[in-house]
């Protein structure tokens, strides 16, 4: 697999935790197995850690609200987390557990690709599963821009594929240029049309560099805009052209989305999932 010749072929889709919904929790092997189902070329996975110092795909922080519990998870023995069950949105326990990362990892291998997000944690741990599952191909890490995980990643992980979470550029793309890095883009967040990242003269120049643009059409707190309001929520209630379509036109190659099936269906039925 390759994310570049993938990316020429078609613009990339990335299911944000999976694909969630009734009963199905997010982050969980049901919730990754749906967003193969309706076509996700990628999932993206929350990166936590037991006590005993197992990988789980959950979200840092949020045990309260996806298991109704007072819990922390970093806290927990493999025995203890084994025993907890997520809720669905009417806080009604469901019978899904919390997912090993391993277990994400032998679902989709030679399958899709994957986004390990909140990586900056548990790096050493995540890329040393990523060598033991020799799945370097498939895997993209990303972090906010920042010095010392840039030298973690020169210095030991160079083969691991790498995408920084920009708001402002500030020399970081030239940079990343240089160093001995799998740079292979940025995902860039903009709360107006014309702030420099998500303008169509920056997405040209990383393209000219080599390099693939994303695109976070998800809401994660509607107060904070990362796609200058081209997002899902309009999108999957009725304008996907001032949402979706503005951002394939806008010529993003990754959309990352709560509605893969949605913006897979709108992409290929107005032309703009494959490329020309």
């Amino acid at each position: 697999m390759n994310i570049f010749d993938s990316a020429k072929e078609r613009l990339l889709i990335v299911a944000h935790r999976g694909s969630a919904a009734g009963n199905i929790p997010c982050n969980t092997i049901a919730a990754y197995q749906v967003a193969l189902a309706q076509g996700a070329d990628m999932i993206e996975v929350d990166a936590n850690m037991g006590k005993v110092g197992t990988l789980y795909s959950f979200h840092p922080y949020m045990e309260r609200s996806h298991l109704n519990k007072d819990c922390f998870i970093p806290d927990m023995t493999d025995e203890e987390i084994a025993q907890l069950r997520y809720v669905n949105c009417d806080r009604t326990p469901t019978q899904f557990g919390i997912a090993k990362l391993e277990d994400i990892f032998e679902l989709c291998k030679n399958k899709c690709y994957i986004n390990i997000d909140k990586f900056w944690l548990y790096p050493r741990e995540i890329c040393d599963m990523i060598r033991r599952f020799n799945m370097a191909d498939q895997i993209i890490v990303k972090t906010s821009p920042d010095e010392k995980m840039f030298d973690l990643m020169e210095e030991v992980f160079p083969e691991i594929a790498y995408l920084p979470v920009i708001r402002q550029d500030n020399g970081l793309h030239d940079e990343l240029l240089r160093r001995r890095i799998n740079y292979v883009g940025a995902e860039v967040l903009f709360e107006r049309e014309d702030d420099e990242v998500g303008t169509p003269a920056y997405i040209d120049k990383l393209h000219r560099d080599g390099k693939l643009v994303w695109a976070n059409s998800i809401i994660y707190d509607h107060r904070t805009q990362l796609v200058a309001g081209h997002n899902d929520d309009i999108s999957a209630a009725g304008d996907p052209e001032n949402g979706w379509g503005w951002l394939a036109d806008r010529g993003f190659d990754l959309i990352q989305t709560d509605w893969p099936l949605m913006l897979r269906l709108y992409l290929e039925e107005t032309g703009r999932r494959f490329k020309k």
